[in-house]
């Protein structure tokens, strides 16, 4: 996909999720190549956005990542908050996806989910503090594929029901909206924008990865070309009414952090036993 292709249907995904130009944008900054391609792309596009990075204390592998969003902040004269895991929840993501895995019942989970819990809980949280209007984070067309395909192998297909350019959560006020501009962009294609416009990144994956079930589905969706890839996602679309009837619209508040959750306990506080 060539340079101004790309940038054109970024846009138009834009154009569907109708953001005010003034609306505030915290972008979710990994460190690698699809945050700061869309950090990048807003910023060209003249919406207003500030980057937020989480510091997960992962050894040399973290501190090039943070570098690497330190410096893309720079050059686009943007501000960016840190959070530090090891000073705001008292350690770092590998003590605590461990201690975790060493808890009754909890040892099959796999570092990712984890992972990906607390994140998700930092961002929400944290964007709401910031008074942010939007959560932009990278996801682009591989990674919902990937998503589709790992809750329709799963037998779980309703868990699909939040997937889109804009994540389908129910109305709250503790909630913030997140969006994915990058939703129909294929990974390779994003990979060689940020390598041509020479966007600080780190290149390889997170050495905490090793036993995820996505990278199971990622390896087979890699040897598809992008037109399947891409009817993979237009062919949940045409099926996604469905499936949002079987969501479950039961919303409580934490009781442990007061943060919006399926279950009294939210599955953060679960799993660190808050």
């Amino acid at each position: 996909m060539k340079t101004l292709q790309l940038e054109t249907k970024v846009k138009q995904t834009l154009n569907k999720i109708k953001i005010p130009k003034n609306a505030r944008i915290l972008v979710a900054m990994s460190g690698g190549k699809d945050s700061a391609t869309i950090a990048y792309l807003l910023h060209k596009f003249g919406y207003k956005i500030e980057g937020f990075h989480i510091d997960l204390k992962i050894g040399d592998y973290s501190e090039r990542c943070k570098k690497a969003v330190e410096e893309l902040c720079k050059n686009l004269g943007i501000k960016l908050y840190l959070y530090d895991t090891k000073k705001n929840l008292g350690a770092g993501m590998c003590y605590i996806r461990t201690a975790v895995q060493n808890s009754p019942g909890k040892n099959k989970l796999k570092n990712c989910a984890i992972c990906g819990v607390v994140k998700k809980w930092i961002f929400n949280k944290e964007a709401r503090r910031i008074k942010a209007n939007y959560i932009a984070t990278g996801h682009n067309l591989d990674d919902e594929a990937q998503t589709f395909l790992m809750n329709i192998s799963k037998g779980s297909p309703k868990l699909s029901a939040n997937i889109g350019f804009v994540t389908r959560n129910i109305a709250n006020k503790k909630f913030i909206p997140r969006i994915k501009p990058l939703f129909y962009i294929p990974e390779n294609d994003v990979r060689e924008y940020a390598i041509k416009m020479k966007l600080p990144h780190v290149k390889d994956k997170c050495p905490c990865a090793i036993d995820s079930y996505r990278i199971q589905i990622r390896e087979f969706l890699n040897t598809l070309p992008s037109k399947d890839k891409e009817n993979i996602i237009r062919n949940f679309e045409k099926v996604r009414k469905r499936i949002e009837k079987k969501k479950d619209i039961r919303m409580f508040y934490c009781e442990n952090c007061g943060e919006p959750s399926r279950n009294k306990i939210c599955r953060k506080c679960e799993l660190m036993k808050i």
